[in-house]
């Protein structure tokens, strides 16, 4: 009989810790705003000592990396896992990808303001924690691609109309739909605008 690895505990409960901590700040930022998160208040809502942080992460910043790289690596997963089933004509699998966007966004203000505001000065995601959000990107582009959108002018076009719709959203009418009802008529319009086609062509049956 194969014997089973042995666990490295002390590894787990060090990561245990860090999510740990990770949860608690992601909670004062819920309830305070994303500017508000201090070591002490984390440390404090934890049952640790503040200089007990440094352990687990250098600095506040380190705190709001591990926080960034988390909420992309979910939004990354989440959005593979919706494109599978996201329709193949072209105005709908575009529909379809913004609207996905669009109500991830504004289902939590201060992740969106992590994932993609400039909200904190300071603050610059490391390289390991932004590879998650080009991951992301690179998931969408394919989906742009496949229906015929391959120029960056034209991706761009995508992100700022929708991330505008996004910021609208939340800055006016936060909790309704008053932006997220106009979606699928800025999607029309940019569909209209690259020539998209309502339904992919067919072939004529031979006679």
């Amino acid at each position: 009989m194969v014997g089973l690895p042995n666990r490295d505990r002390k590894a787990e409960r060090r990561e245990a810790t860090r999510q740990e901590i990770i949860t608690a700040a992601w909670e004062i930022a819920h309830e305070n705003g994303l500017t508000s998160v201090t070591l002490r208040e984390i440390a404090t809502r934890i049952g640790m000592q503040p200089p007990s942080l440094y352990s687990h992460f250098a600095s506040k910043n380190a705190i709001y990396d591990a926080m960034f790289g988390q909420v992309w690596r979910d939004f990354c997963v989440a959005l593979e896992r919706a494109s599978a089933s996201f329709p193949a004509e072209p105005r709908g699998r575009l529909l379809a990808l913004a609207g996905f966007y669009f109500d991830f966004a504004v289902s939590d203000l201060e992740r969106h303001q992590l994932m993609d505001m400039p909200m904190l000065r300071d603050f610059r995601p490391s390289e390991e924690a932004y590879r998650p959000a080009i991951e992301c990107y690179e998931i969408m582009r394919s989906v742009l691609t496949g229906i015929g959108i391959h120029r960056q002018a034209d991706l761009d076009m995508y992100t700022a109309l929708v991330g505008g719709l996004v910021n609208q959203q939340l800055a006016n009418d936060p909790g309704g739909d008053r932006w997220r009802d106009l979606v699928p008529r800025a999607v029309g319009l940019l569909a209209d605008d690259l020539g998209l086609p309502a339904q992919p062509p067919t072939s004529r049956r031979k006679t």
